[in-house]
């Protein structure tokens, strides 16, 4: 039975208008290309750098305050996630597709931090956003996106 490990990508590819790392899933240029050809060990470990990433960035801004509703959310808007996918990288989702509709992030079952407070579904999802892309850059420019994984 192969365990099966589906792509990042959210559908907003950059790299085909440049960047060298992508706006939507923060995959290097050539991880993006090369997907279909890696093992699952390395598709895994590419999706808990991706993750743990999400997690650190917006568990700056934000805090799970109900993973279930926060799940219910997701599946009632239609939002793409995984099983294993940590809640805030649940919550990053979440705001990539619902940012504009969203009023009051406490009914998704998220929760301003310090860093987070006042700030509308649309400024706390560009900070996030902003932030990852950073990381994803720094990492990319160090040479070592899918060679150490972290």
């Amino acid at each position: 039975m192969s365990r099966r490990i589906v792509s990042p990508c959210v559908g907003l590819c950059s790299t085909t208008v440049g960047d060298s790392v992508c706006r939507g899933c923060q995959r290097s240029d050539h991880e993006i290309r090369d997907w279909f050809g890696y093992d699952h060990a390395t598709r895994e470990a590419v999706m808990q750098r991706l993750d743990g990433w999400r997690v650190a960035v917006a568990g700056h801004y934000l805090r799970v305050t109900d993973a279930d509703r926060l799940q219910a959310q997701l599946e009632r808007h239609g939002i793409r996630f995984r099983a294993d996918q940590p809640a805030l990288s649940r919550a990053v989702e979440l705001l990539r597709v619902g940012r504009e509709r969203m009023r009051d992030i406490r009914r998704y079952g998220l929760e301003p931090r310090e860093a987070g407070a006042g700030m509308s579904p649309v400024q706390l999802h560009e900070a996030i956003a902003t932030m990852l892309l950073a990381r994803a850059e720094a990492c990319r420019d160090a040479g070592d996106s899918d060679e150490s994984m972290t």
